[in-house]
């Protein structure tokens, strides 16, 4: 179960170089991170989110350390990792600290909290 948990969460990589000139929100999550907050085969799961000057990011999770590469298209912050590629539509207006909810493809709903 915890290699389930681990493949979803590599497909999460919430992620994206170039940062988004219109959204002010990715900027937010790519300069200081954040704390995801998805459920995966009922079990509750908190995702601390790193990113990279140089598209990389990693995540940590039960312990684990996944990795990745990012990008922004647009208002979409695009993760490749070894799982596959994963795009999630962000809010602007977002700065860090606070929280919201996106829709993640594999998880559903989530919960982004920028951190400070």
């Amino acid at each position: 179960m915890k290699t389930r948990i681990l493949a979803g969460v590599i497909a999460l990589g919430l992620a994206a170089p170039a940062f988004a000139e219109d959204n002010d929100t990715l900027k937010h999550v790519i300069a200081h991170g954040s704390v995801v907050q998805a459920e995966m085969q009922g079990q509750a799961l908190e995702l601390d989110m790193n990113y990279k000057a140089d598209g990389t990011y990693t995540a940590s999770v039960m312990g684990q350390e996944v990795a990745g590469t990012w990008k922004i298209d647009g208002n979409n912050l695009c993760t490749t990792s070894q799982m596959g590629q994963s795009c999630v539509t962000y809010p602007t207006g977002k700065t860090a600290g606070d929280s919201f909810k996106v829709t993640h493809p594999t998880f559903g709903e989530i919960t982004v909290t920028i951190k400070k």
